[in-house]
């Protein structure tokens, strides 16, 4: 079989990309299993030469890492569960039904997405703070509830559904919540799967909103506990701010590898029709 030159140039320059992209988190693990001594040592060494795991043992015993993860677990989930039961309706209205300024209000839906969202965050503190719900769990999930890339990733994929499935259940007297639940969500698993990914990752790491609402350490989120842990140690041992960093990360990676394929398959299936 015949290999064509562009094919080569193609696959070199993706493996070339690939090694650059994953490259820091390779050396941020085999770091986390570095001494301190040999983390200064001069020129570049990429792997241990005795690998320790003190750094991971430092890390449980000086920190609340358990509860950190923990923390960041029911934010990000407690968020896309949310985001999905008040966004998917929305999205299916936008896209199957009529009613007035209906093209109005998506308009603004579209714009809301290009407003980055530290413009909303001193009304959202003032109004949690009156709710009284300051350094609790609902103050980091409650402002991410509506979600306008969500209702237009939905509405975008459910426009791609004929409309004879909602007719075909509307005559044989579906209601609308059983017509959510059990015909339009498995129609659009792809969409869900996709925008799980992006929801999952970007709570998870989000760290700007809960150090505003957030007081008391026991209720960080891992990146803000992990910078709390780099200024306790002063930001110089590196061993163990490394090991931290691999303990926040690996529950993202262990997520993607084992929805990997349908995350793929998401990409590839989410159509985006006008």
């Amino acid at each position: 079989m015949r290999i064509k030159p562009f094919s080569i140039i193609t696959t070199s320059f993706l493996v070339v990309l690939g090694t650059i992209t994953i490259f820091p988190f390779i050396y941020m693990g085999v770091t986390s299993m570095k001494s301190a001594q040999e983390i200064v040592v001069a020129g570049l060494h990429v792997f241990p030469r005795h690998p320790v795991i003190d750094n991971y043992i430092k890390v449980f015993s000086r920190t609340l890492i358990l509860r950190y993860l923990l923390n960041g677990s029911i934010v990000a989930g407690g968020v896309l569960i949310g985001q999905l039961i008040v966004n998917i309706p929305a999205a299916f209205a936008f896209a199957k039904r009529t009613f007035p300024l209906k093209k109005v209000l998506f308009l603004i839906i579209v714009a809301a997405l290009v407003f980055p969202k530290y413009i909303a965050a001193i009304p959202n503190f003032l109004l949690l703070s009156k709710w009284r719900l300051i350094d609790k769990y609902p103050a980091m999930i409650l402002p991410f509830i509506a979600s306008p890339f969500c209702i237009f990733l939905m509405r975008q994929y459910i426009m791609t559904i004929p409309e004879d499935f909602f007719e075909a259940a509307s005559l044989e007297g579906c209601g609308t919540g059983r017509l959510l639940v059990q015909i339009l969500v498995p129609m659009i698993r792809p969409a869900i799967g996709s925008f799980s990914i992006f929801s999952i990752v970007a709570h998870w790491n989000d760290f700007f909103w809960p150090l505003i609402v957030v007081n008391s350490k026991h209720m960080f989120t891992p990146p803000a506990g992990i910078v709390f842990f780099a200024d306790a140690e002063g930001g110089t041992d590196w061993g163990s701010l490394m090991a931290a960093a691999v303990l926040t990360v690996l529950p993202l990676v262990v997520i993607f590898l084992s929805n990997r394929k349908q995350f793929i398959s998401s990409l590839t299936n989410t159509g985006l029709k006008g």
